[in-house]
């Protein structure tokens, strides 16, 4: 039977090194616009799949005959 090798030991977290690690903004921008972007991209989405109904198409129709016709 073999003995495990020990596991390196972490650094104590001091107040210095928890604001170094805690206070890194490195990629939080990059973040937010996926993030942005994945919502943007469910929205047309729902768009889509509304605007496909042939109700929705119906009531465009007629909103662009009317807006067209001159009375």
């Amino acid at each position: 039977m073999t003995i495990p090798a020990p596991t390196p030991r972490l650094p104590r977290l001091t107040r210095r090194r928890a604001a170094a690690l805690l206070c890194d903004d490195t990629g939080a921008a990059t973040a937010e616009y996926a993030i942005a972007t994945m919502a943007a991209v469910a929205f047309a989405g729902l768009l889509v799949v509304i605007m496909r109904s042939d109700e929705v198409r119906g009531i465009l129709e007629d909103l662009v005959r009317r807006a067209l016709t001159v009375a």
